[in-house]
């Protein structure tokens, strides 16, 4: 049993990883702003977490990643064996409009954490949620840990700065610290501001007759997207190896968000081209053409593959949207 701390444990991840430490009997501690209480509702509306909150094996602590005296003082109360770091500004069209904001919390908040480790338990392993926004416009394709790195936004950057870090610390003084290379994955708990969830959601709602467009900035940029709780076994298979290093977590396919929306919305019986409107509000300044992950390295030496399809992602989220409008329980993300 380890004591594991997440940081972003009211999103899509550390929901879902907080889910699978608990249920291998784990004690889970998470870090929340002060003013996230709405996100401290949607992780109650988890059964399982909500569960672990009531007999104390989850626990709460209060923490800004732009304060380091908060992260040191949660660090040594807490003396975590195990470190998920998932949290920070992650939205890329977001780092666009606050970039300096974006930079403290991903970037320096990543070295504010790692400082606390360091000074009070060196001892404990740490994963960092790196990201496949670091290559930017790769010249290679699939992208490797190999590839060259070129990021194009603010997110990118920040999260470059933060995996550089972890490569310092881990060589510079011997901390087990790692990280995992993620390309995009989802599922129905992702933010209703990414475009996935929004795609799912216009779609189930669309079909329901409460809306009738769906806005979005573009169909062409392609992804590789897999299902967020492959995502999540594959960051517990990063930390829990013999040594520390980095790895990226892949599907290996690639796919458009206008492969996205016709998917979404044939589960629902539409055709995605009499709704979705193209709107330049939502356009983002510069962006990536093409993602296509290799996680052979992930195969090879953690015995990590994804399982879930890209169609299955889909309707598994199409599904959730149209089943929440009949319960429209808060989700956590």
């Amino acid at each position: 049993m380890t004591r594991t701390l997440i940081t972003g444990i009211s999103g899509q991840d550390g929901s879902y990883l907080a889910e699978a430490l608990l249920a291998d009997g784990h004690e889970v501690h998470g870090l929340v702003r002060q003013a996230s209480i709405l996100q401290r509702g949607r992780l109650d509306a988890i059964p399982a977490c909500a569960a672990a909150r009531a007999d104390g094996r989850l626990k709460l602590h209060y923490a800004d990643l732009t304060d380091s005296s908060s992260l040191q003082w949660l660090v040594r109360q807490v003396k975590p064996t195990a470190i998920y770091h998932l949290a920070g500004q992650s939205h890329v069209k977001v780092s666009f409009d606050l970039p300096e904001y974006t930079a403290d919390t991903t970037g320096l908040g990543t070295l504010r954490l790692l400082e606390a480790v360091r000074q009070n338990v060196p001892e404990a392993r740490f994963f960092l949620a790196a990201t496949s926004e670091i290559f930017g416009e790769p010249a290679e394709s699939p992208q490797s840990e190999t590839t060259p790195v070129a990021p194009i936004n603010p997110y990118a950057a920040a999260k470059l700065y933060a995996l550089n870090l972890v490569r310092v610390y881990r060589r510079a003084y011997g901390l087990f610290a790692c990280a995992g290379i993620l390309f995009n994955h989802e599922s129905p708990r992702r933010g209703e501001n990414y475009v996935t969830r929004k795609i799912a959601r216009g779609a189930a709602r669309i079909a329901a007759g409460l809306e009738k467009e769906l806005h979005l900035g573009t169909l062409t940029p392609r992804r590789d997207w897999g299902w967020a709780p492959d995502t999540v076994e594959g960051m517990r298979a990063i930390l829990g190896a013999r040594r520390a290093d980095d790895y990226v977590l892949a599907t290996g396919e690639t796919h458009s968000v206008g492969d996205f929306c016709e998917l979404a919305f044939r589960t629902v019986g539409l055709d995605y081209r009499e709704h979705v409107v193209l709107d330049p509000e939502y356009a983002r300044p510069v962006d990536i053409t093409e993602t296509r992950g290799d996680a052979t390295k992930a195969a090879r030496e953690l015995g990590w593959t994804p399982r879930t399809t890209f169609a299955e992602l889909v309707g598994r989220m199409v599904d959730a949207e149209r089943e929440a409008l009949d319960d429209p329980r808060p989700a956590c993300d």
